[in-house]
Formats: structure tokens, C-alpha cells, sequence
């Protein structure tokens, strides 16, 4: 598949994802602004949940960082196929400095409330709601179409890495210096990855002038697009389902932590880092193979396993599991993540063409949205029936869901 985007580098088949023109700034920064994310969201829930003692409150400020995603995301995607992508991710890393820097200084001053947490988590959602139209869309094609879905293993299996730093550090550093430093940390990393991007040289062509009319258009063609595409339409679907029951557990971990096990801030951050640890292994796997063909297939597949391993978990921690068994579970889990959201990007990049992909990227962006209604969901759940039991509901539904569409998807094959 051609590209009129983005220049890329050179036969990438002898050079490698890593010499594409481009791609090392852009991964970089990636890298960098999402261990910073992950350690800003374990620092918010441990200083609401320990101001508040409320699962629900934890969920709430969670979901405000996602709630962007909903209500922007098809939004963004019709922007980023008009503005210059490389300034949305420059400005976004930005806003996003200038957010945690607010916060750190609140904390400072002994003035820091729940309500500021909520309102930055909010400024970190718009810059994510830009994430898969702009900067993850640019890695996929600084490799072209040949390696795209290798260029997505290595830049997920980063992420991946971050989710595992991102956690540890917010642990420890929230434990041992406080909630100010964290989100200073967060502002520094963010001013670096900025800095990265501002050198990321990035051809783009010429575009319409973004408008009203234009907004609309684009949003009906890109709907229209993936109505009649079955693959892309069990794309979103399936991204919904996997956000509203399966990575909304995240904001279970912290009142499982600390009222079925009792652990430390530190502690904590290690159960959060398990499943994106599995990822980091499944992403490195894919990363060095070739895998074509059949990417709704994994992405099913590993969605499924994912919702499993929530459900297991569940049980396990019911009946009072060794923590060392519930890291494992979750780590199998995570080893589906990384198939799931690998071929989510790979589906899009491999199957829709260029000018449609920014916008279909926007819709998939809205489902990725859904995560804060899972995570209010996930923490009524709590709230009502405790962690380990909204644990067992939340991967029983998403098995149910996923599996469905699994199963359509089989039987369609079986009829060409």
C-alpha cells in the first residue's frame, strides 16, 4: 500500500524499522510521554484513594483521563488529516508539561484536591485523544506497508516497557517523595519528548482547509467507511468491549492491593506493571517476526485472553491466591494485550487507504474512549460487590462479547 503522507525511508527491508527516516524521534518520544502518563495515573489513584478511601473516586479520577478519547476522538482524527501532525504532537507534549507542572506546584503549596487531579486528567486525555490518529499513525508509516506491523510490535513493545517503568516509578516515587515530584517528573519528560519532536523532519501533503463542512463530511465518509467494512466494524466494535471490561481493571488494582493484600504503594505498582510486562515479552515476539494476514484474528484472540486472565484473576484473589500467582495470571494476560493492540493499529494501516486513515484512526480512538465508562463501571462493581468479584464480572463479559464476534468472524471465513 502507497503512502503519499510520509516520506520514508530507503529499501527498509536491509535497513530496518530502526533506520527509518523519522521513526527514532517519534518512538522516542512515545517512549517517553507514556512511562510518564502510566506514573501520573498510579500517583492520582494512590493520593485520591488514600484522601478518600473510595474505589469509585479512584475510578472517577481515571476515567476524566479518557473521557477525552469519547467525546474528541473522531474529532481529532478529521484534524490530523488537515493540521500538520507532527505540530499536534509537539504542542500536545506541551500542554501536557504545563498540565503536570500545575499539579506539582498545587502539591507544593499544600492545595492539591481530588477536583485538580480531575481537571488535569482531563488536558492528558485531549493530548492521548491525538495518540493513534498523529504520532502512532507516523510510525506505521515511516516504515511503509511492508514492515507497518513490525513498526507497531517494536513502538507497542515500548509502550509495553513504559507501562512496566511507569507504575514502578509512580509507586516508588509517590511512596518516597511524593505526589509533587512524580508530576514534576512527568513535566520534564514531557519538555524532552517536545524537544525530540521539534526536529523530526515530516512531509506532509497539502490538505483542505479545516471547516465545519469539512468536519462533517469527513465524519459521515469515515462512518459510512466503516459501516461497510466488515473488518473494520468488528475493529471498533471489539475495541469497545475490550475498553469498557477489560482495561478498565487497571483502577481495581489499587483497592485489591490494599485491601485484599495489604500492599505497599511500591508493591502496588509492581501488580500494575504484570500485564504490560507479558506485553513487553508477546510484543518482542512479534516484533522480530513477519506476521500478515489474519489480524483480526489475533486481535480476537488476544483480546480473549486477556478477559480470561482478568477472570482468573478474579477467582484467584477470592480465594486468597499468593501474590507471586496473580503477578503470573496477569503477565499471561498481558501476552494477549500485546496481540490485541498490535494488530488494532496493524488492521487500520494494512487494510484502509492513506486518505481515510487518520479518520478511521479518530473512531477507533473514540472506542478506546469507552475506558472511562468501564472505569466508573468497574468501580460501582467494587464498591458494591468488592475488587475480586467485579474482576470476575468484568472478564466473564468480555470473554461473552469478544467471543461472539469471534465466532461471526470464523463463520464468514467458513462461507468464502
Amino acid at each position: 500500500m502507497e503512502d503519499e503522507q510520509m516520506t520514508v525511508g530507503p529499501s527498509l527491508h536491509s535497513t530496518g524499522v530502526m533506520r527509518a527516516k523519522g521513526f527514532i524521534p517519534l518512538w522516542t518520544a512515545g517512549a517517553v510521554s507514556t512511562s510518564m502518563m502510566w506514573l501520573e495515573m498510579l500517583a492520582a489513584a494512590l493520593f485520591t484513594f488514600n484522601a478518600t478511601n473510595s474505589a469509585v473516586a479512584v475510578a472517577m479520577v481515571s476515567a476524566c483521563r479518557s473521557l477525552p478519547l469519547l467525546l474528541s476522538g473522531a474529532l481529532m482524527g478529521v484534524v490530523a488529516d488537515a493540521v500538520n501532525r507532527k505540530k499536534i504532537v509537539f504542542f500536545g507534549l506541551l500542554l501536557a508539561s504545563a498540565s503536570s507542572t500545575t499539579v506539582a506546584l498545587l502539591s507544593l503549596l499544600g492545595a492539591l484536591s481530588t477536583w485538580h487531579l480531575c481537571a488535569a486528567a482531563l488536558v492528558s486525555g485531549v493530548v492521548y485523544a491525538t495518540e493513534m490518529p498523529a504520532r502512532r499513525r507516523m510510525i506505521g508509516e515511516t516504515a511503509g506497508a511492508s514492515l507497518a506491523s513490525r513498526a507497531v510490535a517494536v513502538d507497542s513493545m515500548t509502550n509495553y516497557a513504559t507501562r512496566c517503568i511507569g507504575p514502578l516509578l509512580g509507586g516508588w516515587i509517590y511512596g518516597a517523595l511524593g505526589v509533587a515530584t512524580s508530576y514534576f517528573l512527568s513535566a520534564a519528560a514531557s519538555l524532552c519528548a517536545a524537544a525530540l519532536i521539534s526536529r523530526l523532519e515530516c512531509m506532509q501533503a497539502s490538505t483542505e482547509r479545516l471547516s465545519l463542512y469539512r468536519i462533517r463530511r469527513d465524519l459521515s465518509e469515515a462512518w459510512r467507511y466503516a459501516r461497510d467494512s466488515r473488518t473494520i466494524m468488528a475493529l471498533l466494535i471489539a475495541t469497545i468491549i475490550t475498553n469498557l471490561c477489560g482495561y478498565s481493571y487497571n483502577v481495581l488494582l489499587t483497592p485489591l492491593g490494599r485491601e485484599n493484600f495489604n500492599l505497599s504503594a511500591l508493591m502496588i505498582g509492581v501488580l500494575s506493571s504484570a500485564e504490560p510486562a507479558g506485553s513487553f515479552v508477546a510484543g518482542a515476539l512479534i516484533g522480530s517476526a513477519r506476521m500478515r494476514g489474519r489480524s483480526l484474528r489475533w486481535l480476537l484472540s488476544g483480546s480473549i485472553l486477556l478477559f480470561l486472565a482478568i477472570a482468573i484473576a478474579g477467582f484467584a484473589s477470592a480465594y486468597r491466591c499468593s501474590l507471586v500467582l496473580l503477578l503470573l495470571i496477569f503477565f499471561i494476560g498481558g501476552l494477549g494485550s500485546a496481540a490485541y493492540n498490535i494488530h488494532q493499529t496493524t488492521i487500520v494501516i494494512e487494510s484502509v487507504p492513506s486518505a481515510m486513515r487518520s479518520r478511521v484512526f479518530g473512531l477507533v480512538t473514540v472506542g478506546i474512549g469507552c475506558w472511562p465508562i468501564g472505569t466508573l463501571l468497574s468501580g460501582a462493581l467494587a464498591t458494591v460487590f468488592g475488587p475480586t468479584e467485579a474482576l470476575v464480572v468484568l472478564g466473564l463479559t468480555g470473554i461473552a462479547g469478544n467471543g461472539f464476534l469471534a465466532f461471526r468472524a470464523a463463520r464468514a471465513r467458513l462461507r468464502r
